[in-house]
């Protein structure tokens, strides 16, 4: 968040996360008066008055925690050759898609979900500058809805108001409703692969590829600068979602 403020009316929404306070306007503009100052935000800049600012700064600090989005980093990608590899690593998910059964709307909407998921992975990592946050963000929230339109496609059971809950989240904590949905996943799976033998090797499969997915996330987290380990992350989440194709079929 960046501050370039001149004047005292101007600093009333310093420190408020996501706004970037511009100084006081030099140009001359009949709408703007003394008092009045830019809020600059996601949706562009925009001038409002000192009393409405209070009152916008006022909500946006007392929002909860789980409305506040997510900050997204630059790093990853550290050269041409990383990003050829996460980008074809990328597609596997969009295959996968195109393959995934569609004998309804909640399968049919996870198929897409994950033709989505390759098309956002793709762009993220081929992209440059700022716009790689909004990328960025924009494959997590890729990622979160696909796990709740599988959840969906599972578990029909599953309470409506979870998944209202789960979209209306999905901008925010991804991370959240990845998790929550993709426990009611394990769950799921592990009980049809109890009364289906034909499911097991699947589900073994999709353990191994799991644990060594979380694995390489977490060394992904806490090695940044190694190569190549996002994409193998990649190829591990993609084993991960190919063998659960096999429940939809």
């Amino acid at each position: 968040m960046g501050l370039m403020d001149r004047a005292g009316p101007s600093r009333v929404l310093e420190g408020i996360h996501g706004v970037q306070l511009v100084g006081q306007p030099t140009y001359r503009d009949e709408t703007l008066h003394c008092g009045d100052f830019v809020l600059e935000t996601c949706d562009g800049p925009q001038v409002v008055g000192t009393s409405q600012g209070l009152l916008i700064r006022q909500m946006l600090h007392q929002r909860p925690a789980c409305f506040r989005p997510i900050r997204c980093r630059l790093q990853g990608d550290q050269n041409i050759t990383e990003t050829i590899a996460n980008v074809l690593t990328s597609l596997p998910f969009i295959f996968l898609g195109f393959r995934a059964p569609r004998k309804n709307l909640n399968t049919s909407l996870y198929a897409n979900s994950l033709i989505g998921v390759g098309i956002a992975s793709s762009l993220y990592h081929s992209s440059r500058g700022e716009v790689r946050k909004i990328l960025r963000w924009a494959d997590y929230t890729m990622i979160a809805a696909t796990t709740v339109c599988l959840s969906r496609a599972l578990r029909d059971e599953n309470p409506k108001l979870l998944t209202a809950a789960s979209t209306l989240l999905l901008p925010f904590q991804p991370f959240m409703v990845s998790a929550v949905h993709t426990g009611l996943m394990e769950v799921a799976f592990a009980r049809r692969a109890l009364t289906k033998p034909e499911l097991r090797m699947a589900h073994n499969l999709h353990t191994v590829s799991s644990i060594l997915g979380g694995a390489l996330f977490i060394a992904d987290d806490c090695f940044p600068e190694t190569p190549f380990i996002h994409a193998a992350w990649h190829l591990a989440a993609a084993v991960g979602v190919g063998t659960c194709n096999k429940l939809l079929e």
